[in-house]
């Protein structure tokens, strides 16, 4: 058999050639949707503790998030962590087969009834539950060859341009920002000024609280007004504050008798910077966002 192929190369040839074609149009009819899922389902569960450490972060997010979802229907068994970062993290694997979407619900309800339990700050930013694969399906690598754009502004237009796109891609269950540097108001408190003038930090964080707020500030001649009322305007103030000159600005305390106002400014410096500079990532010596698709 293998002496009549080799002395009728031509007719060899072409054999070869029609089994690759028969096996590439084949492929494309292969009952992919009808085999068996072999990779388990799971749900992840992201929560942030701004300031916090791996261990604090463990007892007040970590472990009452899995005391609830514990027992979740469907659990195979829970995997978590706890990082010096302030996230807190929880793989919840399920029974392979098992529908993701309901696993999801389940794991969403067991979240609410822990949310009480959880510091406010906490909750404030979100607790986040997601459908995903536990293998990457592509690594992206997002670089500014020249060097013109700052890894902070690099993660920030990954953010904005990039991720949203690609979460809406059919298949795509997420999407994460290694090294990211979302844009963030740092303010650097100096402790000498705050003791000299007896302000605390938690001072500074409840001014900033009140006064970075957005405000619906109403209308002036909106019914019922007085007879004679021609108009009708809408009032817009001052609402959340967007750069440093005007964190500076917001007031910590004052005392009206004496007309002494201490600013923001007066005890700390305040700079456009990153929420976090926790991780970085490099693709060989230059700075990179790196973009995981799950």
């Amino acid at each position: 058999m293998v002496d009549f192929f080799i002395r009728r190369p031509i007719f060899a040839s072409a054999i070869a050639i029609l089994m690759v074609l028969a096996g590439s149009i084949c492929y494309f009819l292969l009952p992919v949707s009808q085999f068996p899922d072999i990779t388990p389902p799971q749900v992840v569960v992201s929560a942030g503790y701004p300031g916090a450490s791996a261990q604090v972060v463990a007892d007040t997010v970590t472990t009452p998030l899995e005391q609830q979802i514990n027992g979740v229907q469907g659990m195979t068994y829970m995997s978590s962590s706890s990082s010096n970062d302030g996230s807190s993290n929880i793989t919840v694997t399920f029974d392979v087969g098992y529908n993701l979407d309901i696993a999801a619900v389940d794991v969403q309800n067991r979240v609410a009834q822990a949310a009480s339990s959880l510091p406010a700050i906490v909750n404030q930013g979100g607790v986040t539950i997601k459908k995903q694969n536990p293998n990457f399906v592509l690594i992206v690598n997002l670089t500014s060859p020249d060097k013109s754009v700052d890894p902070v502004a690099l993660s920030n237009y990954a953010y904005l341009q990039i991720v949203d796109p690609l979460k809406r891609l059919q298949g795509v269950g997420d999407v994460q920002i290694f090294g990211e540097r979302r844009y963030s108001m740092r303010v650097w408190l100096d402790p000498d000024k705050l003791a000299n003038l007896g302000i605390t930090a938690v001072d500074v964080q409840n001014a900033i609280a009140e006064q970075n707020v957005q405000v619906a500030a109403g209308k002036i001649g909106q019914s019922p007004a007085p007879a004679g009322t021609s108009f009708e305007m809408q009032v817009t103030a001052t609402g959340r504050l967007s750069d440093p000159e005007q964190f500076s600005d917001i007031v910590v305390r004052a005392d009206p008798a004496k007309g002494a106002v201490v600013r923001l400014r007066d005890v700390a410096r305040v700079e456009l910077g990153a929420l976090q500079y926790s991780s970085s990532a490099f693709f060989g010596k230059d700075p990179t966002v790196v973009l995981a698709v799950f």
